[in-house]
């Protein structure tokens, strides 16, 4: 689901003046894992920032969640011809860039084909509205030290490993380099999913102490193999039933805690009450303010 601009609700949103998040106060946290449903309510995630109302994977949807009031944000990484990690959802620069403007004899314009000095010169906000001229897609370094400036927590999603051999190494190092592998970190305000059941697997074996999650529906029968190297199953909310997440918190994950239901991408107050009454940990969502609101 591709968010579309509601510049009157973040205007308002903004308007309210909701504190930004201590990074003190989220270093107090449990650990990701005991952090889902503390008080009876699932953690609100939000989708590549709050991408409803600033275009996606910004640093402008990033501060726009922290102005909300959202601890955690979700995003997406991928890797540069030169070998770069930027935050970017899709695997072309089309939908979100000028790309096709800018370099329109380098159809499709893959991530993957562009270097990262390439890619800091495109326009990533106009496509989303004129108010957001000017926006970059951000490295994964300016990403995470703009969260970590602002307090919050990240889900950190590899997107389409099997393009980028060795990107989990790559994630973990720059991570490492940014301070984002120390105890502090790791404990309360990271985790790291993928659709690869075995980019997930790799970043587990590299990096046993980080909580990890996989993004899928996999039978039930097959949670068991899925449990030992994550501690998260997360599924479109469209594929999830009650009887599902039961079945999943009937496990443990890889580090002998309960495993964990995230859900994603639910974006109206209906949808995330019904998946809220199923039990889940938490759920992803382009609407923050909307999901907050309908689960409590």
């Amino acid at each position: 689901m591709y968010a579309r601009p509601v510049a009157a609700t973040a205007a308002a949103v903004l308007g309210v003046g909701a504190a930004l998040l201590s990074p003190s106060a989220a270093a107090a946290d449990p650990s990701p894992a005991d952090t889902a449903s503390r008080h009876g309510e699932p953690i609100v995630f939000a989708h590549r920032g709050a991408s409803a109302y600033a275009p996606e994977n910004t640093l402008a949807a990033v501060d726009l969640a922290a102005g909300m009031g959202f601890a955690w944000v979700e995003n997406d990484v991928q890797r540069t011809k030169d070998g770069e990690l930027v935050v970017v959802h899709d695997d072309s620069l089309a939908r979100t860039t000028d790309v096709e403007q800018r370099f329109p004899a380098r159809s499709p314009w893959k991530v993957k084909d562009f270097t990262a000095s390439e890619i800091a010169t495109l326009d990533a906000g106009t496509w989303f509205g004129p108010k957001w001229s000017g926006a970059r897609v951000p490295t994964l370094k300016q990403y995470l030290n703009r969260v970590e400036g602002n307090g919050q927590k990240l889900l950190l999603e590899i997107k389409k490993p099997e393009l980028y051999p060795g990107i989990e190494k790559d994630t973990l190092r720059v991570l490492r380099q940014e301070g984002w592998l120390d105890r502090g970190h790791v404990r309360c305000r990271l985790v790291i999913q993928s659709f690869g059941a075995a980019s997930v697997r790799e970043v587990h074996r590299q990096r046993p102490d980080v909580t990890t999650g996989f993004l899928g529906t996999p039978a039930v029968t097959d949670l068991p193999s899925y449990a030992a190297f994550t501690d998260q199953i997360n599924p479109t909310y469209s594929t999830l039933t009650a009887d599902y997440v039961t079945a999943v918190h009937r496990l443990k994950g890889a580090h002998g805690k309960r495993l964990q239901v995230n859900t994603w991408t639910v974006d109206d107050a209906a949808n995330a009450e019904r998946v809220a009454g199923y039990g889940v940990d938490g759920i992803i969502t382009n609407k923050p303010d909307v999901v907050a609101d309908a689960v409590g």
